[in-house]
């Protein structure tokens, strides 16, 4: 399969450097006046932040009816809706993605095309594997329409101890498949709805890669 490679300047996401050089900056501090206890649990954090803001490069596939998934972490599940539901208002697929602590936050884009509308929506912060985190949580919604003039939509969800969305698209974009766009800080939920007639290619529980792993194919 032909491959294209979208690159990062840097392997760390922004967002997190304030984290990293403030936590860098206590244990140096600690180190200097010998607080050794304080200088262990530190670096352990810091050491932490930076694994978790990591921003890895990706090889995304090319082919333009290929919907990759937006997150990296493990498929909840993968549900048909006939009338759609509280996110998105229209018949579609469903495929839920659930980001742990100890997977790479960076959000993808998950397939070609132009951002038609973002739709950002405050809420409560209930752990993002439960089912009721999609309804009630906090949440932002993107919509995407592709070359071929089909619609989906992608919904970035705050979890338990994720406080904080972050989009850096807008509305009139051109956005290509693996593009970074944002991320959600400490654990999360990416949701994807897909045309009815999209072949899917996961199946629930299976470990997906954000940019990299194929969920489907718009038809």
């Amino acid at each position: 399969m032909n491959q294209k490679r979208i690159n990062s300047t840097l392997p760390i996401a922004r967002e997190g450097l304030p984290f990293i050089i403030i936590g860098a900056a206590i244990a140096i501090v600690a180190g200097i006046f010998h607080l050794v206890s304080l200088f262990v649990v530190m670096s352990i954090i810091t050491l932490f932040i930076v694994y978790f803001f990591r921003d890895p490069n990706r090889i995304s596939p090319v082919d333009e009816n290929a919907v990759l998934t937006p997150a990296d972490g493990k498929i909840l599940s993968i549900e048909k809706l006939e009338k759609g539901d509280h996110n998105y208002k229209h018949s579609s697929i469903k495929i839920s993605i659930f980001m742990s602590l100890f997977n790479a936050h960076i959000n993808r884009i998950p397939i070609k095309g132009v951002i038609l509308d973002i739709c950002y929506t405050p809420g409560k912060f209930f752990s993002a594997n439960m089912d009721k985190a999609s309804q009630y949580n906090e949440h932002n919604i993107i919509t995407l329409e592709t070359y071929n003039d089909k619609k989906i939509a992608f919904v970035q969800i705050a979890g338990l101890i994720a406080r904080r969305i972050a989009c850096w698209v807008k509305e009139r974009d051109n956005v290509e498949s693996g593009q970074r766009f944002g991320l959600i800080r400490f654990g999360s939920r990416l949701e994807v709805y897909l045309p009815t007639n999209s072949e899917i290619t996961v199946q629930k529980g299976q470990k997906v890669k954000a940019g990299q792993t194929v969920i489907g194919y718009i038809t």
